[in-house]
């Protein structure tokens, strides 16, 4: 969802505002993680279960709470080098004569850590097993007693804490811009629309092919041109393939 995908730029204010309080760096990464779950799972409870099943309005609610958070952040001044954290690892390495900060190496491996975590947590844990039956069939899952709302807290709850965790990997590479975050809304509507909803494969090329995109027209046109990637692709989309890639949805109406 948009809120999910903006998460970064909120996270990282929590784990600075840990940290600004003169705790361990080390403690103040999983309170940010877990603050960010709680907020999650209250954002589920409180504002997602009245329009669940209704996709347009979960879009549009997500992006308003999006809006919201980011105007919050712009109002309290979260922005610039004040609020931003130290790299794990210092340091740099060269590959192929190209030189890559271990920061980045550490992101990288993260990635994998978190990706083999899911698996085994949706393959052999309880829990995880229940989310997949949710995500095959809501109604099959619910006749076997499994609780619906329950676990749509708990996912949206793990989902917030991962969008975290990949702000605290991220956050160490650059510093906190309120302004990103709008881009990031863009980008999780562009991704939504062009992948299809319901679908985490169209999901996952979708953002490979707008990031690559935007790299190409960074490199070999300027910059700031690189959210018209993401409009057109909207717009492309729209006109020829609403249902996305391999979106489950048919209506054009069901369209963000």
């Amino acid at each position: 969802m948009p809120t999910e995908h903006c998460m970064w730029s909120q996270v990282s204010v929590f784990g600075g505002f840990f940290i600004s309080f003169h705790l361990n760096y080390i403690v103040a990464i999983p309170l940010a993680l877990v603050f960010m779950g709680l907020i999650g799972a209250a954002i589920y409870r409180f504002v997602l279960i009245r329009v669940r099943g209704m996709a347009t309005s979960e879009i549009i609610a997500t992006y308003a709470l999006g809006l919201a958070i980011l105007e919050f952040l712009r109002w309290r001044g979260f922005r610039g080098m004040t609020y931003t954290l130290p790299v794990f690892i210092e340091g740099s390495i060269t590959i192929g004569r190209i030189p890559v900060d271990l920061q980045r190496i550490v992101v990288v491996g993260l990635g994998i850590v978190v990706v083999t975590f899911m698996w085994l947590f949706t393959h052999f844990n309880k829990t995880g097993l229940a989310l997949r039956g949710m995500a095959q069939d809501e109604h099959a899952a619910m006749m076997l007693g499994i609780d619906s709302d329950r676990m749509a807290t708990i996912a949206m709850g793990m989902g917030s804490a991962l969008a975290g965790l990949s702000a605290i990997a991220l956050l160490p590479l650059g510093n906190i811009v309120v302004e990103a975050g709008y881009n990031v809304l863009i980008l999780s509507i562009a991704v939504c629309i062009v992948g299809g909803l319901g679908s985490w494969v169209g999901a996952i090329i979708a953002s490979f092919m707008i990031g690559f995109l935007q790299i190409i027209t960074v490199a070999y046109i300027q910059s700031h041109f690189h959210m018209v990637v993401a409009l057109l692709a909207i717009i492309i989309t729209l006109i020829l393939r609403p249902s996305g890639l391999f979106g489950r949805q048919k209506e054009l109406e069901e369209r963000v």
